[in-house]
């Protein structure tokens, strides 16, 4: 670029909105320079962008006079408020799915499975609570507890890792009311999920034959473990207490589920506050068995719903209750932290949209455009403080359909959150004082490592989770069904079919073993003649074509009103202009009937008059 256009470049990008209002497109600018908020915003390919100098990246940020550092001081604080707000409807959201899906979760951990059942029960139980943390931290108890394996362990965080990324894709359908930011976003969500669909599609098979990351941590596992102190992120510092205090659930139900301390969920039930005070003190604290403490007499008892120590009962919780009306509850946070979740994302974006409308693209690829290992250390430090991959990607997803983050940026950054939801894991085995929970974790950590090497750094591993990721983003542009079809087929339908055949070979009986094998062998079969369909029969053409008309008919629908008022307003001005009478077919229809009734008079007339002469 020369020195001419690029003083024109840097004049142009650091022009107010309001004095380049006019200008809303990159073919009325002398540069070419595309800006955010364009009306050809969204033509421009990442190959297309323009390189910036940190020098026009600093001046775009820090050179402004007073009304504009107002502006930015009042949208900062708006992003600040969306986002602290969206991370409550985050926490509330996993609160809720721990309350819903804490038994059901806690019956899934609870057996010894073979590797198959293992893998998908570790993803529908990171599906059903929202948390893979949470998943991890209770397989690692439940290693250290020796209530499962340490092989059962691992495949079992294999699914979590699966599991995680349900609540993105989630996140992504919040842009459903603008198709090119609902097809970055979707993009952006889905790339962790091909990301570890692929590494599981790799990993897992040479887990069963080889058992190399058994052994590879078995050869690093020192002779014990320290008892170590649980660590909370100063993101869950400053949010947990508020959604604390709307619906807190009580962990332990799932831990005691799983390993064997109760059967159900019914165990817990009624709960029961002495003297019928709600507080921590009187509800929720525990009985001490060695000192012969009884339930009821000398200390509370809560379900899924449980008390805090410092913020006391939440607003859910009732004395009394029982599981149904814990469940309800739990249903009713659900729907408010999903509404909560989609206002905090349409104002976040919102916000983000008026602070970034004017910059060049340049500006913005350049200040986002790092380097992917220093993207992977990002997005491991941003999940180790908020102890949650769920909510990195999820906060980053929305960036992504703002089209400030690439896609390119974003693989890394999920990646990076990846390995930093094992610290929690890592953190947990530390607290629990066992080596095999140690292994168990340290599993967890060397798969994404694994993950990452074979999928990452090589581009043309690279480009297909990307393509992957591409192909589904702009699938939403025929048809907006594709988010919620893709998330129920992906993480509760295959997974459950999976489920469901490997428990046949879980009876130990012949004729259960021949019945699964026959239906292996047909899915099989299913699943290699739906490929040559697919790809031999013009089957994703047949498919494309049906979404096609789907959206055509639908967006006819849509204008169909507007259409029939422009067509009568046009054929009212043919009218005038060829002067012929606006309702000129039913005027010869009135003139064709009366005719005929004055024949039929004179007819009746004829008659009359020859019978008179007779």
């Amino acid at each position: 670029m020369s020195t001419t256009e690029a003083q024109d470049t840097t004049k142009s990008e650091t022009t107010p909105v309001g004095e380049d209002s006019a200008v809303k497109s990159r073919k009325d600018r002398p540069t070419g320079s595309t800006h955010f908020g364009d009306a050809d915003w969204d033509e421009e390919r990442p190959d297309e962008i323009g390189d910036a100098t940190w020098g026009e990246v600093a001046k775009a940020c820090c050179v402004h006079d007073a009304k504009e550092w107002g502006k930015i001081f009042v949208g900062a604080c708006g992003a600040l408020f969306f986002l602290y707000f969206f991370l409550f409807a985050l926490e509330l959201l996993g609160n809720s799915a721990k309350v819903l899906g804490g038994c059901r979760a806690g019956g899934l951990l609870s057996d010894e499975t073979n590797p198959v059942a293992g893998l998908v029960i570790g993803e529908l139980a990171t599906a059903l609570i929202q948390s893979s943390s949470t998943t991890t931290s209770i397989i690692v108890s439940l290693v250290g507890a020796e209530a499962i394996s340490v092989n059962t362990g691992i495949y079992l965080v294999m699914g979590a890792n699966i599991g995680t990324s349900v609540t993105n894709t989630i996140v992504s359908m919040g842009q459903m009311a603008d198709g090119a930011q609902l097809e970055r976003a979707f993009a952006g969500a889905t790339v962790h999920d091909i990301f570890n669909l692929l590494s599981v599609a790799i990993l897992f098979p040479l887990e069963v034959i080889s058992h190399y990351l058994y052994h590879l941590t078995n050869a690093m596992l020192p002779d014990s473990v320290g008892d170590g102190e649980k660590w909370e992120g100063p993101i869950k510092k400053i949010v947990s207490p508020f959604a604390g205090r709307v619906l807190k659930s009580n962990k332990d139900v799932i831990k005691d589920i799983a390993t064997g301390k109760v059967e159900n969920c019914d165990a817990y039930y009624p709960v029961l506050c002495l003297d019928g005070i709600e507080d921590y003190k009187h509800c929720a604290s525990k009985c001490d068995k060695d000192a012969g403490e009884e339930v009821g007499v000398d200390c509370g008892r809560v379900g899924l719903i449980t008390c805090d120590k410092t913020t006391g009962c939440p607003a859910f919780f009732q004395n009394g209750a029982n599981l149904h009306d814990d469940s309800i509850s739990g249903g009713v946070c659900l729907v408010l932290s999903l509404f909560l979740l989609i206002v905090c994302l349409m104002g976040l974006v919102n916000v983000l949209q008026r602070g970034l409308a004017g910059m060049s693209t340049r500006i913005i690829y350049k200040a986002t455009n790092v380097n992917g290992l220093i993207g992977i250390v990002i997005g491991a430090a941003i999940t180790i403080l908020v102890q949650s991959s769920s909510i990195t990607t999820s906060v980053l997803t929305p960036f992504v359909g703002l089209g400030v983050i690439q896609l390119e940026q974003m693989l890394p950054l999920t990646l990076g959150a990846n390995i930093g939801t094992t610290i929690t894991g890592l953190l947990a085995a530390m607290v629990s004082d066992n080596v095999d929970a140690l292994q168990v974790a340290l599993c967890h950590l060397f798969f994404n490592i694994s993950g990452i090497v074979i999928w990452y750094p090589i581009p043309i591993m690279r480009r297909i989770p990307l393509r992957g990721a591409r192909a589904l983003g702009r699938a939403t542009r025929r048809s907006r069904l594709v988010p919620p079809i893709y998330i129920i087929v992906v993480f509760f339908v295959i997974p459950l079919l999976l489920l469901g055949l490997s428990s046949l070979f879980m009876q130990k009986t012949v004729g259960f073993t021949v019945l699964g094998s026959f239906l292996v062998i047909g899915v099989v079969l299913g699943i290699a003649r739906f490929i040559w369909w697919w790809k031999k029969q013009e089957g994703l053409q047949k498919c494309l074509a049906c979404l096609d008309r789907r959206t055509d008919m639908n967006s006819t629908m849509k204008t169909l009103p507007e259409d029939m008022q422009f067509l009568k307003s046009k054929v009212s001005l043919l009218a005038e202009h060829t002067g012929l009478p606006e309702d000129e077919e039913a005027g010869d229809a009135q003139k064709g009937s009366d005719g005929t009734a004055d024949d039929v008079a004179a007819e009746n007339e004829e008659v009359a008059g020859g019978d008179k002469n007779e």
